[in-house]
């Protein structure tokens, strides 16, 4: 069992997460550990003390954002209105990706197993969230969590191809993803599902 981490080593660990994520961010899969650590203010040394490898700090940075969609759903399922929580699920998942866009790390987590783990667990997240849509009605009957879980990527993507656009351009997309998945004037989809 992993014993909690002291308040020092919690902190170097956030500094160094958000460092390396800078760091990525900036210069992709290129960027190196001593780069990282002077970014964080910290020594290499210590950077090896939290993270064996440059992939293990990779898989790091992807958990730290998976459990924070996992988080934001399942307080999300706990509210009343399911069309409005499955909303403010895509809106918290593309501001994500808008603050740092990340998502190239998810292949270099690909092996991960506990990556794996946690985005079989938010994938179980997000089949609530649009299933308790779909028995209310706030969505189209058709639509699945797979559907979603591939569109939460697609605002920010759409809008990266703009790039003189407004930051806030995501969000027009954002609601144009939404007004597809409501049940009004919906017309059946020419192709079933992707498996999860």
């Amino acid at each position: 069992m992993n014993r909690p981490l002291r308040a020092d080593a919690a902190r170097n660990r956030r500094l160094l997460l958000a460092a390396a994520a800078d760091e990525f961010a900036e210069r992709g899969l290129e960027a190196s550990i001593a780069d990282i650590a002077k970014r964080a203010g910290i020594g290499k040394g210590t950077v090896f003390r939290h993270f064996a490898t440059k992939e293990d700090l990779i898989a790091a940075i992807v958990l730290d954002r998976v459990e924070a969609l996992i988080e934001t759903g399942e307080h999300l399922l706990r509210s009343e209105d399911s069309g409005e929580a499955l909303l403010e699920f895509l809106t918290v998942a593309a501001q994500q990706r808008q603050q740092r866009d990340l998502s190239f790390l998810q292949g270099a987590s690909a092996g991960n197993a506990e990556v794996s783990r946690l985005q079989a667990r938010l994938q179980e997240t997000i089949d609530q969230l649009v299933g308790r849509a779909r028995e209310d009605g706030a969505v189209r009957g058709d639509v699945t969590g797979t559907d979603l879980f591939l569109l939460m990527c697609a605002p920010n993507y759409i809008a990266g191809y703009a790039h003189t656009a407004a930051p806030e351009l995501w969000r027009r997309y954002l609601a144009i993803i939404f007004d597809g998945l409501r049940p009004e004037g919906a017309h059946p989809l020419p192709h079933p599902a992707p498996e999860r």
